[in-house]
Parts: C-alpha cells; structure tokens; sequence
C-alpha cells in the first residue's frame, strides 16, 4: 500500500502546472503579437509582382505624392504614390490626420494592406520633406563653417618660440 502524496507537494505541482500555464500563454500571446504587428517593406514594382500573396500580408509601401493627386476629408486621405514609372492609389484611413511634411511630391511611407480593389489600405503614414533631404543643387552657396574654437587653433613650432 502506497503512502499518501503530501500535502506540501500537491501544492508545488499546482503552483508550478500554473506557473507553466502562465507562461506558455506569455509566450503564445508574445509569438501572435509579433505575427500581427510584422510587416513586409515591398517596392510599387514587386507589390505588382507578388500574385494573390499580396492580399494576405500587411505591407509598407514607398514613393513620392504624385503632384496634384492628394484629397482630403478630414483624417481620411486618397493620393497616388509614383516610384519610377510605377503608380499606386493609397487610400488612408488612420486616426491621425497625415503629419505637416505630407504634400505633393513628399516621400511617404504607406503601411496597411493591398485590396482586391488595385488600391493599397494605408493605416498609418509616414512622410518627409523632399525639398530637405534632395541634393544640393549645383552652385548652391556650402553651408556656414563654424568658427574654429581655442583649442583647434594650432601654431607652428617657429610662431610658438617667438
């Protein structure tokens, strides 16, 4: 005849089966938020490559703004991203208005998906002012040089003994 189990190890198996319960969900919860929040960075040219996958994945996209093809209303807004002689209507749905560098010809970064409609879903946008980041124009005046201090003063050994 078996003796009993004691009372102090039926509660070290309880606390470590739910220790081992949590974690195991800590670790499935962690795995399908990285699933969710991974996003594939494709250019215009290989999103119209990618075949019936494209619908399936979340996306980010690149381009310049077509120059006259953006229409707002409110935070929702339609415009054309071009990269070479490639085109792609975004239709943007975020919570937040587009940030103050989103304009005709601005470099902006789309993230949502491709729908069966030829238009890309955009849920969050990203942009920047082409004007700063262009190169600089031939002829254009070098910026300021900053003025040398004290210690980048170097002298000759023949000035410092006099």
């Amino acid at each position: 005849m078996g003796h009993p189990m004691s009372s102090q190890l039926k509660t070290y198996l309880k606390f470590g089966g739910a220790t081992a319960f949590i974690l195991l969900l800590l670790a499935y919860l962690a795995y399908t938020g990285v699933q969710d929040s991974k996003s594939y960075y494709v250019t215009i040219k290989e999103l119209h490559k990618m075949g019936d996958g494209v619908y399936t994945k979340r996306l980010r996209v690149a381009g310049n703004v077509q120059p006259g093809s953006i229409k707002r209303t409110g935070t929702h807004v339609q415009f054309v991203l071009v990269e070479e002689d490639q085109n792609l209507s975004v239709d943007y749905t975020g919570a937040e208005a587009p940030p103050d560098t989103f304009k005709d010809d601005s470099q902006a970064l789309a993230d949502g998906s491709f729908g069966h409609d030829g238009v890309f879903h955009a849920k969050q946008l990203q942009a920047k002012c082409a004007s700063k980041y262009a190169p600089k124009q031939p002829g254009a005046a070098p910026a300021a040089t900053p003025a040398k201090s004290m210690t980048q003063v170097q002298t000759s050994p023949a000035e410092r003994a006099n």
